[in-house]
């Protein structure tokens, strides 16, 4: 498989605290991968760094073989991320635009693609993510299942080639869970390279190439999800998971 993302050495601080303290990494084109760790394990600052919504202190990111990290903000940046999509953990949608308006808005403003196509494209996705029928509502109308679910079909208009989730499930009520998750499951069936940062074990276990255990800062364990679920090797994934499972 093709190397998409690799990091090295990836270092990053807030004032004196070390966030990010060593951490070196690859993703393969497909592969779908879940971060998981305790809270203040630097899991969503990393996923930050990789479209470099945070810009590290020292070490390099490289996406198709380009230096993200010495970037200078500006065009080559804005380029960059048209190739990263990104879903928070809140939905980021513009409340004064219906659902199609904010799928459409960034491939008309940023590609120069066409009305028409942009809708055609828009319609798709919506079909894609089971939420056709609510092209013309607008965000404080939908539960926040369907907002996250837009969200999605939103980061996916501009063809990525990788998607970030930075837990997208965390800011919903445990019943509408389900559905976004079951829209990664398809988004992940379908070859599409994903980096999820997520509390959701099960959907991990399931869906992942790998598991990636972060903690205090360091990418502390690797492997694929029945070796890591099942024997892992460190005492702080042991004691990790013997809190969630």
């Amino acid at each position: 498989m093709a190397k998409l993302i690799e990091v090295n050495h990836l270092k990053k601080n807030y004032g004196n605290t070390e966030v990010l303290k060593d951490i070196s990494a690859e993703v393969d084109q497909g592969q779908v991968i879940c971060i998981i760790g305790p809270s203040g394990a630097g899991k969503s600052t990393f996923l930050r760094c990789l479209n470099v919504l945070e810009k590290p202190n020292s070490g390099q990111i490289l996406f198709d073989g380009q230096n993200l990290v010495s970037l200078k903000d500006g065009k080559e940046l804005d380029q960059l991320r048209e190739k990263i999509g990104m879903v928070f953990q809140n939905f980021n949608l513009f409340s004064n635009m219906n659902v199609i308006e904010n799928i459409k808005l960034a491939p008309m403003k940023v590609k120069g693609v066409s009305d028409k196509d942009a809708e055609s494209e828009a319609l798709s996705l919506l079909s894609k993510v089971g939420l056709k029928d609510h092209a013309q509502q607008y965000p404080a109308s939908l539960s926040g299942g369907q907002q996250q679910r837009v969200a999605i079909a939103r980061a996916l208009a501009m063809h990525p080639e990788v998607m970030l989730f930075d837990e997208p499930t965390s800011a919903l009520d445990p019943e509408m869970v389900g559905e976004v998750l079951t829209t990664m499951k398809d988004l992940a069936k379908s070859g599409m390279t994903m980096v999820v940062v997520t509390h959701e074990m099960a959907f991990a276990r399931e869906v992942a190439d790998q598991i990636w255990f972060m903690a205090d800062g360091y990418l502390q364990e690797k492997g694929v999800p029945e070796e890591f679920f099942d024997h892992p090797t460190s005492k702080r994934a042991q004691d990790f998971l013997n809190k969630v499972l």
